[in-house]
């Protein structure tokens, strides 16, 4: 293999300086506004190529001269001339204006000055004289016919091209192309130039590139329109000269091509200097200091920087996205991933892009956009940044109109509306874990027991749920072998489709990422809370000794129940009741997280229940941390009746009815005898309706009260049995499902069992008129739902994020005038197309409250 001139030590100097002064041009171009020019930068580069200051740039020598003068390994340009040909006088000229270009690459230029006389080889024939010889040492390497010659361009591409016949192939047809491309997979990249003509301009750029990059890229020419069809470039315009650099040290898979990234400017040194650097940055940097700080190879050259913001939680998915959007913007925008587990900065959660320009004085811009289609609309249209900034300032302007206009007559979903009022604020969720795809189920192995609400980022309910949800993780801060966490299922769907998760939102309570429960009750923090709480414990839980069976009456045990207040139901068993006692198992695994149950069955359980007046199987209830302990018998034998007894069992005698319990008491389909009070009742007549909730009829009502003051809606209750409010405490006997009509005490009367039992039969025997009777009309939202699976035939949906290991989207070129990435949907690639697209959503860091909120303010903007 014959040596280049830079595996000699007289050329490599040379090389040196090219790449430092390439280095530097490049750099000052970008800068336009630093006050050294990149003309200065090339004085300076021009005058520190070593040259050898006793000779001229073009030599004149004899034969005998030239040839005693050559040096092994040393390129030299020699022209054999007549004194008597005026015909070469202008090629003369062109060869001597190419002999500075040619001086910066070690070849020397020499015109050979031949005497009339003389008839050697190079000297004797006249179409001799025609031509110039490029030799390395004293071996001739190539012949050029002198009208190949015809300008610099031409003189230093034809020149650099036979000496770099080893590093820049020349091919004519897609096999050879493929040939060098699978030699190169999983080795070295491959630089792939067209030209319309050798000698040209863009011919010699190439040529100055493999020159100064040809060691460490493939260099691959070709002069063929076809060849670049071919290829896959769909550049309509084939005669303009184009460059694509080939990722083939990524590729191994042969039936794959490499992927390319065609450069979208002219073919200059120059520009093909700033696209190689591009392609040689790493493909996207992750960052741990504040954005303001971080300075990378795109900013340096003129190109913006845009950051992924991620956390840990979601850093495989989110290193994905990254990949994603940066081979979509290679040569256009570098990219960075951002942690902010790291860096502590003070911006909005629901941000999850920042974008940082080349522009001095310019700050980094954070904004919250959908989907990666966004993000490049960002980098290639740069008015988008402006326009997104204006409408995140109009959509605030649009929700400050709407608090102020907000008229709840056309207001259907009063969910929505709420979420909507109070989307800008901020869910404090660094106390709960966000899982994806690849961390679900490692997470859920690593706790004792793991909470995970699966929840839709676009569904009013699940937003007004995760900020419950936020609240109990803030009250379960520090509680050991519990984790809180959340799935987003748009973004996740193959997961919650793995977990049968068929509504939103749904909360499951994982147990070793085994046996699992799912919660079905309030939405409301306490009642999440109190639910997470007793499922820690085991239901029912088996005592061992009428210690531990006392000190669980009194709620002593377990411990970490011990500070909190509830209920506690006892099963005893004697051996002969096996069957009773299997049903009360069965009971509590269907009651696990709504109340805690023991289970004593050791050969003293006749003992401990004769303490309480029962025998076994039966039941002991103890209220109020054991001040009151009450004995049933059980005579139920069925897992489902016990279930039901229980329940019964545990609601409050007298209960203050509230919107979270109502529904509780309205299952029972009783009346309701219930007291209407602005605040708490007084004391005789709550002992009054005690003694009422107590006696004998309790079968038959519901005995209860309502405080105004803790329950507002109350008020609007009254409004619709009554035109007006009327003076409170007011005593009602309501019959909703029977009927539907409202009864009032007679205000005169005093509350009392005797004077309420009397009016309760006089009721009965229709003595009573009512004081108004309820519709039986249903009570319906005021406007239909929306039917989803309609909207979604009539328009085309966004792709929700990561179905499940699908490939991504074929990247096409966009741009002619940009730099663009060109994709065969090679299965190699990287990690990305591996492990799964990233789709085209942005998953960000945070919950976006905001997200697709205007599908469902009010029905008449669909």
């Amino acid at each position: 293999m014959l040596k280049t001139p830079r595996d000699k030590d007289f050329s490599s100097g040379h090389s040196v300086v090219t790449l430092l002064c390439l280095e530097l041009v490049t750099a000052m171009s970008a800068q336009k506004d630093r006050w050294v020019s990149s003309f200065s930068f090339l004085l300076f580069c021009a005058s520190s190529i070593p040259r050898r200051e006793s000779a001229r740039l073009l030599q004149e020598l004899s034969p005998q001269e030239y040839f005693s003068s050559l040096q092994a390994g040393r390129a030299s340009l020699a022209y054999f001339s007549h004194h008597a040909s005026p015909g070469a006088q202008p090629f003369l000229e062109q060869i001597e204006n190419s002999a500075e270009a040619l001086q910066d690459y070690g070849i020397s230029v020499v015109k050979v000055n031949c005497r009339k006389e003389d008839v050697s080889r190079y000297c004797g024939k006249e179409n001799t004289l025609r031509k110039a010889y490029l030799f390395r040492g004293s071996m001739l390497i190539r012949e050029f016919p002198t009208d190949a010659l015809f300008d610099v361009n031409s003189v230093v591409a034809n020149v650099l091209f036979a000496l770099l016949f080893n590093e820049v192939k020349y091919v004519e047809t897609l096999a050879d192309l493929q040939n060098i491309e699978n030699a190169l997979k999983g080795r070295s990249n491959m630089v792939f130039a067209y030209v319309p003509a050798t000698g040209t301009a863009e011919h010699r750029a190439v040529m100055e590139a493999a020159f100064v990059y040809g060691t460490v890229h493939q260099f691959v020419l070709t002069t063929e329109a076809t060849l670049l069809r071919d290829t896959g470039d769909d550049e309509p315009d084939v005669v303009s000269a184009r460059l694509l650099f080939c990722h083939c040290q990524r590729a191994t898979d042969l039936a794959q091509p490499c992927r390319r990234t065609a450069m979208g400017q002219a073919l200059t040194m120059l520009n093909i200097h700033r696209h190689l650097k591009l392609m040689g940055a790493p493909l996207v940097t992750e960052v741990a200091e504040d954005p303001e700080k971080v300075s990378t190879v795109h900013l340096q050259l003129g190109l913006p920087l845009v950051f992924i913001l991620s956390q840990k939680e979601t850093y495989e998915a989110d290193r994905r996205t990254a990949e994603f959007v940066a081979w979509q913007l290679l040569g256009k925008a570098g990219v960075a991933l951002l942690s902010r587990d790291l860096v502590d900065l003070n911006i909005l959660l629901r941000s999850n892009v920042a974008l940082k320009t080349p522009d001095e004085g310019v700050p980094v811009k954070y904004l919250v956009l959908e989907d990666t289609d966004e993000v490049i609309t960002l980098v290639e249209d740069k008015s988008k940044v402006g326009q997104i900034q204006e409408e995140e300032e109009e959509e605030e302007e649009e929700d400050e109109d709407e608090k102020q206009n907000n008229n709840q007559d056309i207001q259907d979903d009063q969910v929505v509306e709420a979420v909507s009022r109070d989307k800008k604020r901020e869910l404090p969720l660094e106390q709960i874990l966000v899982l994806t795809e690849e961390t679900f189920h490692s997470a859920l192995l690593e706790t004792a027991r793991t909470v995970v609400l699966f929840y839709a980022s676009w569904e009013a309910v699940s937003l007004a749920v995760l900020r419950s949800y936020t609240e109990v993780a803030d009250h379960l801060k520090g509680t050991q072998g519990v984790l809180l966490a959340q799935v987003n299922c748009w973004d996740w769907p193959g997961v919650c489709a793995k977990e049968n998760v068929t509504q939103f939102p749904t909360i499951k309570i994982y147990e070793k990422g085994e046996r699992w429960v799912m919660y079905d009750g309030m939405w409301g923090t306490e009642e999440l809370t109190s639910f997470i709480m007793l499922s820690r414990v085991s239901c029912p839980l088996k005592l061992a000794t009428i210690e531990e069976a006392e000190g669980y009456l009194r709620g002593e045990f377990p411990s970490e129940l011990s500070s909190y207040h509830h209920t506690s139901v006892l099963g005893v068993f004697s051996t002969a009741t096996s069957e009773a006692r299997e049903a009360f198992e069965e009971a509590g695994n269907i009651l696990s997280g709504h109340v805690t149950m023991g289970m004593y069955f050791e050969d003293d359980a006749l003992a401990l229940s004769r303490k309480y007046a029962v025998s076994p199987p039966a039941l002991l209830l103890a209220r109020s941390g054991g001040q009151s302990v009450e004995g049933i018998a059980l005579s139920k034998q069925s897992a489902q009746d016990m279930v039901r007894m229980i329940r019964y069992e545990l609601l409050d005698v007298f209960p203050e009815i509230t919107v979270q319990n109502l529904p509780r008491y309205l299952q029972l389909r009783k009346p309701f005898l219930i007291l209407f009070s602005d605040g708490d009742i007084g004391e005789m007549e709550s002992e009054e309706m005690l003694k009422l909730a107590k006696g004998r009829p309790r079968q038959a009502f519901v005995a209860c009260w309502l405080n105004l003051k803790k329950t507002p809606v109350g008020r609007g209750v009254l409004k619709v049995y009554f035109a007006t409010v009327p003076s409170l405490p007011l005593l009602l006997w309501v019959n909703l499902h029977a009927g539907g009509q409202v009864f009032q005490f007679p205000s005169e009367q005093t509350i009392t069992e005797m004077n309420v039992l009397s009016w309760l039969e006089r009721l009965k025997a229709g003595l009573e008129i009512p004081s108004s009777t309820l519709s039986e009309e249903d009570w319906k939202p005021p406007l239909p739902a929306y039917d989803f699976l309609q909207m979604m035939e009539t328009a085309v949906p966004e792709v929700p994020l990561h179905p499940s290991h699908h490939h991504g989207d074929t990247l096409v070129p966009k741009n002619p005038g940009g730099d663009t990435t060109v994709r065969e949907e090679p299965s190699q690639e990287t990690k990305a197309e591996k492990g799964g697209s990233p789709g085209r959503d942005l998953r960000g860091t945070a919950p976006r409250l905001a997200a697709r909120e205007k599908q469902g303010k009010r029905h008449s903007e669909l």
